[in-house]
């Protein structure tokens, strides 16, 4: 694996960020995922875009974008595949022991893994923790996402590969990496950002090129929604066969189904929209 690290390309073992690294201890940091496909990352300006909004609202400088386009093709032209996971980190560099950042300049890292296509259907699973809407970090993307780490496993725990969460009030909010979107009526809706979800790229796309709603909607929709879908950035358009103890038989539904092609079909034509 090759790393781009503060300014050059590094090897796995040589690319080392310092223990004092406040992306390490307080989890002050932001990062982007994005999808590459043969070598050309999808919709790197939105990414780009999300990334310097994410590091403003956690107070860290904006990251220099030509830096960052150049570090992302540096790293994907040392190491082409078919469908690879882009992940870009920016942290608050060296810093004290504590919530207190230091003086020196943050810290950039750009990776690349590779990935396969994600199945057409997975199961979700509701968790009983919740998103904080008013929270400092809501709406940002960022490195502190050991709650999310927890949901996951207890989605892993119950065969599924999402857990879903409410946010305080008790609507429905997102995924722990993806973002929900449910059919009621035969017409598609979304939880709006202002109920604490991530703005997802995919998401933003989707709901640009479906012309799905965004809605206040209760937890409780997914016990009644015809269809269920998820979105992200490795995950695109994926359908939802099963919620809990819930099966939704036929998944992926018309809708759902109309909402992959559609999404597949101005992807293929627009490597960054």
């Amino acid at each position: 694996m090759t790393i781009w690290l503060d300014g050059a390309l590094r090897d796995a073992d040589s690319a080392h960020v310092s223990v004092f690294d406040h992306g390490l201890t307080v989890g002050d940091g932001v990062f982007e995922t994005i999808k590459a496909v043969h070598g050309r990352p999808f919709a790197l300006t939105r990414h780009l875009t999300r990334l310097a909004g994410s590091a403003r609202g956690l107070g860290l400088p904006e990251p220099d974008p030509e830096e960052v386009r150049r570090a992302c093709a540096e790293v994907l032209g040392a190491a082409p595949m078919p469908l690879g996971r882009l992940r870009i980190t920016y942290t608050g560099g060296l810093s004290p022991l504590g919530s207190d950042r230091g003086t020196t300049a943050p810290t950039l890292v750009v990776a690349l893994g590779a990935t396969t296509r994600r199945p057409d259907t997975t199961a979700a699973v509701t968790v009983p923790w919740t998103r904080n809407e008013r929270g400092a970090l809501a709406g940002l993307k960022s490195t502190s996402y050991a709650e999310n780490v927890v949901a996951l496993a207890r989605a892993r725990e119950h065969g599924a590969s999402e857990a879903l969460f409410a946010n305080t009030v008790g609507a429905l909010c997102e995924g722990t990496g993806s973002n929900v979107f449910v059919v009621l009526d035969g017409q598609l809706h979304t939880p709006p950002v202002t109920s604490g979800c991530l703005p997802g790229i995919t998401r933003a796309l989707v709901v640009e090129w479906t012309g799905a709603k965004e809605t206040d909607l209760p937890l409780d929709v997914l016990d009644r929604a015809e269809e269920v879908f998820l979105t992200s950035t490795l995950r695109d358009v994926q359908a939802v066969h099963r919620v809990d103890g819930r099966e939704l038989p036929g998944a992926p539904g018309p809708v759902t189904a109309k909402a992959m092609r559609i999404f597949d079909e101005h992807a293929s034509a627009d490597l960054d929209p």
